[in-house]
């Protein structure tokens, strides 16, 4: 009677020892087919160039292909479901952005994912950089013209929307150094800076990597880069921060996130392998090249608390900006 009531409690027991045992090995020959690697956005973009870039690498790295889905739509939000919906198995990741992970959460009522919780991030790959552009026609040079013209007369800042990284810059800087100034929202950045050039609207706050050709054509007048570190790729660029803006350091960035559930042996897999592919020389000259600003550092804890700060961070712009809650 005795050994018929011992059974059951040692084949427990074995059960509970051999799921953790299961779950290890499935971690140490992860990855062992192919992985799907989502980019929320359309082929073509920086966030897809950067997406190939780093599967390719992790292809190379593990010895598995990491065939990168475009999933477009909705800030983000279709390929953020989308992977947060997957199995926490490490075979559906993603390219996540700081608008999937820090600034989603206040700028939708409803955000059908919780970062942190749904989705957390595995690696982070780089900032990308914004850069204060004027007309050139505009007698502005330097920060401190800026604010001394736009308080004679009335000053537009283009952007690509509302609640854009651009329109939210430009927010910033009003706030900043106390400079009124309208915001005028375009469909898009290559529209607002082509009215930049035209001198349809002052200036703008725009990503580097369209704005630096124009920059070095003299089509639009660069003041500064919003990252509190020169951008490798335009070292004559000084951050706002160092001419005329204190404390301003704002930039976008680029990671790659995973379900929640994931387990941690294949996040610090995926953390180790992403993060050696941006250290490598080919790999951080082609980010340079794109505009980018290396990072690839970050344990799966710290980058928690990241995104946790910049959470709470973009936030408060969000709100200042009136965009919370506006999609």
């Amino acid at each position: 009677m005795q050994s018929t009531r011992i059974l059951p409690i040692a084949l427990a027991l074995l059960a509970a020892t051999a799921a953790p045992i299961r779950a290890q090995d499935k971690a140490q020959d992860y990855p062992s087919r192919q992985v799907t690697f989502i980019v929320p956005f359309a082929p073509g973009g920086g966030t897809d160039i950067l997406g190939r870039l780093v599967g390719q690498k992790l292809s190379e790295r593990f010895g598995k292909p990491f065939v990168v889905e475009n999933r477009a739509g909705a800030g983000t939000v279709i390929g953020a479901v989308a992977v947060a919906n997957s199995a926490p198995d490490g075979y559906t990741i993603m390219m996540a952005t700081s608008g999937t992970m820090a600034m989603n959460p206040t700028l939708y009522k409803k955000l059908p994912y919780e970062p942190g919780k749904d989705l957390v991030l595995a690696a982070l790959i780089c900032q990308v950089p914004f850069v204060l552009v004027v007309n050139p026609a505009l007698p502005v040079h330097n920060v401190a013209d800026l604010v001394k013209l736009a308080k004679e007369k009335p000053l537009s800042y283009g952007s690509g929307g509302p609640g854009a990284f651009h329109h939210l810059m430009g927010e910033l800087f009003k706030t900043t150094l106390s400079v009124p100034m309208t915001h005028v929202p375009y469909k898009g950045t290559l529209p607002a800076l082509n009215d930049v050039i035209a001198g349809h609207i002052d200036l703008m706050f725009s990503d580097l990597a369209p704005a630096y050709p124009l920059i070095q054509a003299g089509k639009v007048r660069a003041l500064g880069v919003t990252t509190a570190r020169r951008a490798a790729s335009a070292p004559e660029l000084p951050p706002l921060a160092e001419v005329g803006v204190p404390g301003f350091d704002w930039a976008a960035w680029q990671a790659v996130a995973v379900p929640g559930a994931t387990p941690k042996e294949i996040v610090a897999k995926l953390n180790a392998a992403v993060h050696a592919a941006v250290a490598e020389p080919d790999v951080a000259k082609q980010l340079v090249g794109h505009q980018f600003i290396p990072l690839g550092k970050g344990s799966p804890e710290e980058l928690d608390r990241f995104v946790k700060s910049e959470t709470v961070r973009w936030a408060k712009v969000l709100q200042q900006a009136g965009v919370a809650g506006s999609e």
